[in-house]
């Protein structure tokens, strides 16, 4: 009997169309099914290094569906398992009045004890659904925005699973070192937790990659690619994580109609077809991914009512070059420009890294981009390129063109410019293990612009690195970095903005919710053995 070996996950969906994504431990037909609501759709798989993967396609949906489904594999029925006692899974299209709950986080390490990580944030939410099941308001879509795996910061079950693969002590030491490093990754954070996966399988869900879903500081800068391309195992490591990510998590964020059109898409499941295994086709499109960020997209955007979801991939779409730093490429950046238009109630953009950040790392990143570009001479240039590696110093401040850039975006959409102001401007990211909001103070714009921050779903920041980030929060910090900063002769942040909610240090997960010109958001976090609570809330417009 073929049986599922990770899934189902519901991801992509609309007003009318869902996608179901699954792996499987044979090649096989997938049928998603419900005999009394006439569902009956499937696919044949496609292999990629000795792993089966289906994805099934619905459409003709009625708006705010809610079908319970079934997987059958070769006729047989493998989902919902027996004895499970969940609820059944649901196909959940999106509503047509304009109203959208998006619930989102970042940084979820997993499996691990409650001593080690705390209570799961994405598990308690699950518990809730589960048991609340029409007495609680669900979301209409889940948005993880960073760091879904942990692939430089290993269990002991995954050392386990490396342990049987190669020997000790062989590069990369501790760390995971190709796709089928990342397949079992994968499992262990999406399959064990009987919570985790049935939650996949019934809220829909997208996604956006952070630096450890690849690396610690993944394209920190053109030094640091240089130094990792200079590592005899970086070329698996590299291409087995942006390969997994296309398939794991990308290819579910794309539409149906993207999909259709994908060249990458309909590559691997003809050599899928022709050879039985797409895997050589997946590793080269992933390299040339890595050292040509240009010719792929990983960011994508979605028009819900009136709510336009912009997600930008600030890690694998970078410029870095010894003369130009971009967090993104030229290409990447119209795309984003583009999609910065008016004529929504509501412009969502969601980045793994904050674009606004407290006062005092912001001005400290900005600084130290301009220290390592030679600022302050050259010696100093290779001190402060040390610094931005041993500090994290890589979010869109230490990217002060892009930075900008983005902000005459938002200023131009926010007073009208490229139609009618939205009500709201909204950042959703994650990255730093804190949560808070930020509001723009002075940008003379109609709408009103934030930043909402929701990190980690479970991997709290301890000890001195909670003492140091709280300390940056506060308003005090921020005057000696800026000096600092115009030291260097960064100029002045072209808007500003002030930290009003937080900072909360917990494991969280955040839920914005928008109705009609109406945005707010709340934060909870899992106490009382795992139950979620009220941490935050705050009205936007």
């Amino acid at each position: 009997m073929t049986a599922l070996v990770l899934g189902p996950h519901l991801r992509h969906v609309s007003h009318h169309t869902a996608t179901v994504w699954v792996e499987t431990d044979r090649p096989c037909e997938v049928r998603v099914v419900n005999q009394e609501h006439g569902l009956d759709a499937s696919s044949r798989t496609f292999t990629a290094h000795g792993h089966h993967y289906g994805l099934v396609e619905i459409d003709g949906l009625a708006p705010e569906a809610r079908i319970p489904y079934e997987i059958v594999i070769d006729g047989e029925t493998v989902w919902p398992e027996s004895g499970s006692g969940f609820p059944p899974s649901q196909i959940r299209t999106l509503r047509e009045d304009g109203g959208l709950r998006i619930s989102f986080g970042s940084c979820r390490r997993s499996p691990g004890t409650v001593d080690l990580f705390g209570y799961d944030a994405l598990a308690a939410f699950s518990d809730r659904l589960r048991t609340g099941g029409d007495a609680v308001t669900w979301p209409d879509v889940l948005l993880m925005v960073g760091d879904q795996v942990y692939a430089d910061e290993l269990t002991e079950e995954m050392r386990a699973f490396i342990k049987g693969r190669r020997a000790a002590g062989e590069p990369p030491d501790g760390e995971v070192a190709d796709y089928e490093d990342y397949t079992h990754l994968y499992k262990l954070a999406w399959h064990d937790d009987a919570a985790v996966r049935w939650l996949l399988s019934t809220v829909p869900t997208f996604t956006v990659f952070d630096d450890h879903d690849i690396r610690d500081d993944w394209n920190t800068s053109h030094t640091w690619r240089k130094e990792m391309w200079a590592q005899p195992w970086w070329k698996d490591r590299i291409t087995g994580g942006i390969g997994s990510y296309w398939i794991y998590q990308h290819l579910g964020n794309m539409s149906p109609q993207d999909r259709a059109s994908d060249p990458t898409f309909k590559a691997l499941r003809t050599a899928s077809d022709t050879t039985g295994d797409a895997g050589a086709v997946l590793d080269e499109f992933a390299e040339k991914a890595d050292k040509q960020p240009d010719s792929t997209r990983w960011s994508y955007a979605h028009d819900w009512g009136n709510t336009r979801l912009i997600v930008v991939d600030s890690r694998c779409s970078r410029l870095l070059t010894p003369d130009r730093r971009g967090m993104l490429d030229d290409d990447e950046f119209d795309w984003l420009d583009s999609q910065c238009q008016g004529g929504m109630d509501h412009l969502l953009i969601a980045s793994s890294l904050p674009y606004l950040l407290p006062m005092a790392i912001h001005h400290a990143e900005s600084w130290n981009e301009a220290v390592a570009g030679g600022a302050w001479g050259k010696r100093a240039a290779g001190v402060g390129e040390k610094i931005r590696q041993a500090a994290d110093l890589e979010h869109w401040a230490a990217f002060e063109k892009s930075f900008r850039d983005v902000a005459a975006d938002v200023i131009a959409v926010g007073r009208g410019e490229r139609g009618p102001a939205p009500a709201s401007i909204s950042f959703l990211s994650g990255d730093i293990h804190y949560s808070y909001l930020a509001r723009v103070t002075e940008a003379g714009t109609q709408s009103k612009v934030s930043q909402i921050v929701c990190s980690p779903l479970r991997n709290p920041l301890i000890g001195k690195f909670r003492l140091a980030n709280r300390i940056a929060y506060s308003r005090a910090a921020g005057g000696p970095f800026r000096l600092l900063a115009k030291l260097a002769k960064v100029p002045v942040p072209p808007i500003r903005w002030r930290m009003t909610d937080g900072p909360w240090f917990h494991n969280a997960i955040a839920t914005v919710e928008l109705s009609g010109r109406d945005c707010n958001v709340v934060w909870e976090t899992p106490w009382d053995g795992g139950k979620l609570n009220e941490m935050g809330r705050a009205t936007i417009v």
